[in-house]
């Protein structure tokens, strides 16, 4: 661990780009669940600036599509490799230099000698930010007018559509049976791609746009990863068929305990630990981050009598507790607390228990 890449694939290690993006909605994801805007003059703008910048330079002007293309990128899907205009990868792209724009903008006006300091270092100038905008306004996005879909690439709909259940399982895991040039010619998908884009940016789309896509890719994911069970959880539940969704939890949380992918002599998935966390609580719970406020749009699957867990918000300590007859809030400290339940706003008092 010296800082050097140590990956032996060259496909994940140069192609997998959309991490830093993941870098970047991880200094928005910090802000929003904290509220703490400091490190981002701090510190984060910096980042994000170097995001930006990797961003613009990455993307290709098309001629042909009048657009910005990603080429030569492998997406979260680990079973596509070196394809052009991963939308995931895209997307993220977009949003990435349209974040730091954002950003910059609210230093300037609110963190005058931190604007002043990072643009001396970064040597950032105007012409640059409308070089960045023209790529972010002007970003490709694959898009199937026929199932009314974003593609997860270019030419994904060219590949022979078989769905998962039409796998023998006597193929399963399919990386310890196929070639990869079987694996990379299949439409199979390792783990959330496009979903993965649904996920973390859910409230850019409408729920009927989320279940077309989970209709369409599902069937087409074979949950090879840790990472993939529990952002379909989450995706279930949140379009109310918790069937799929406790299927989904028992995948991530009984990972390695079944050792369904077989690896598990090579050591355990703290991403499917993190994922069971998530199944429960922003999936069965509904938890998010909705204008500022904490929200709740809490189910329990039947085969459960109750589930209960604590959250951190912001310096208080919020405890609830799903049963099958309704939901227990509990707040500790001394003010009270603002949150959406099933999208209705309602005060919790301190040391007291709501029931809903």
């Amino acid at each position: 661990m010296n800082g050097e890449e140590c990956h032996n694939e060259w496909e994940i290690t140069f192609e997998e780009i959309h991490r830093n993006g993941a870098i970047a909605f991880a200094i928005y994801n910090y802000y929003r669940y904290t509220g703490d805007y400091s490190y981002i003059p701090e510190k984060g703008l910096e980042v994000l600036i170097g995001i930006a910048r990797f961003w613009h330079q990455r993307a290709t002007y098309s001629t042909n599509q009048r657009k910005y293309v990603i080429l030569g990128v492998t997406g979260p899907n680990e079973y596509e490799n070196n394809v052009n205009n991963n939308w995931y990868t895209n997307y993220l792209a977009h949003w990435c230099i349209k974040y730091a724009i954002e950003n910059i903008e609210k230093v300037e006006s609110e963190y005058t000698q931190d604007f002043t300091r990072v643009m001396h270092k970064a040597r950032l100038s105007e012409a640059e930010l409308l070089q960045w905008k023209e790529v972010a306004d002007n970003m490709y996005f694959p898009y199937s007018e026929e199932h009314e879909v974003y593609l997860q690439q270019d030419g994904f709909l060219d590949k022979e559509l078989l769905t998962v259940d039409k796998l023998d399982k006597s193929q399963r895991p399919i990386n310890q049976h196929w070639s990869w040039d079987r694996i990379l010619r299949s439409p199979y998908i390792k783990q959330a791609d496009t979903l993965q884009g649904f996920y973390f940016f859910e409230d850019h789309f409408s729920t009927d746009e989320l279940e077309r896509h989970y209709d369409f890719y599902e069937p087409y994911t074979v949950h090879e990863s840790s990472l993939s069970p529990c952002v379909h959880s989450i995706q279930a539940a949140k379009l109310g068929r918790m069937e799929h969704a406790y299927t989904f939890y028992l995948r991530t949380s009984r990972l390695d305990l079944d050792d369904y992918n077989k690896e598990v002599h090579e050591g355990l998935h703290i991403t499917s630990m993190a994922g069971t966390w998530m199944s429960i609580v922003e999936g069965f719970g509904g938890m998010r981050v909705v204008n500022n406020k904490l929200s709740f749009s809490p189910k329990i699957p039947e085969q459960w009598q109750g589930y209960s867990f604590k959250i951190n918000f912001r310096g208080q300590i919020l405890k609830i507790n799903v049963q099958q007859t309704g939901t227990k809030f509990f707040l500790e400290g001394d003010k009270e607390l603002d949150v959406l339940i099933n999208g209705k706003e309602i005060k919790i008092a301190p040391e007291a228990e709501l029931t809903i």
